[in-house]
């Protein structure tokens, strides 16, 4: 009795080490399964919110390694940056896979001279979680009393002040011109879809050449 008992533990114990070291690979499959089919391979639809193009981009308040930043310039490529709107990097999948997206299809963002950065309202410390964990070079700030959201127009009206979620902005991308002005935007308004990372590149190269040209 005693025999299998100690069986019966071991492969408890055995069972229990395993799924521990599968918890990333299964998050990840599950991650996969869930945002299968977000990505499009256009702005769809006629939803709009944030800075009219041609306006000029106000800025942000936002931290960012420990300081705080109030313009994109230090992230800027030499044709221009997308700022990416995200909600969470700690519980949004729809988010997450953004991220790893464009983290994918930065080498051709940094061929283009095109600069990437993301925005969410997490505390810079569950972000670092997801950066370290999946090895991203993309810079990401949080911002800070939802100052940027709000000054931008895509703060999420459906949370206020108290609720847990309040904060989070309506996700999207800002195209922004060398010279500080908005050449073009991509919003969705189903939050559980995003224009795809090579659509996206696309779009700000197209929107960025129209705008140097005048």
């Amino acid at each position: 009795m005693q025999r299998w008992l100690l069986l019966a533990t071991g492969l408890v114990l055995l069972i229990a080490a395993g799924l521990y070291w599968l918890r990333e690979p299964l998050k990840q499959s599950a991650l996969e399964r869930l945002t299968a089919d977000m990505f499009l391979p256009a702005d769809n639809d006629s939803f709009s919110p944030g800075p009219a193009p041609g306006s000029h981009f106000p800025g942000v308040r936002a931290r960012y390694q420990g300081e705080q930043v109030t313009l994109l310039n230090r992230f800027a490529g030499r044709h221009g940056t997308v700022l990416v709107a995200s909600r969470s990097l700690d519980w949004c999948p729809y988010c997450k896979r953004e991220l790893l997206e464009l983290q994918a299809h930065k080498a051709a963002f940094d061929a283009a001279g095109i600069g990437l950065v993301v925005i969410t309202y997490d505390p810079p410390e569950l972000q670092q979680a997801f950066v370290d964990r999946h090895d991203i070079s993309i810079p990401v700030l949080s911002d800070i009393d939802a100052l940027t959201f709000k000054t931008l127009g895509i703060l999420n009206p459906d949370y206020g002040p108290g609720d847990p979620h309040h904060g989070i902005p309506t996700p999207g991308m800002i195209v922004i011109a060398p010279d500080g002005t908005v050449a073009g935007k991509l919003f969705l308004e189903a939050y559980s879809t995003r224009v795809e990372a090579g659509a996206a590149l696309q779009f700000a190269r197209e929107v960025l050449a129209t705008v140097t040209a005048l």
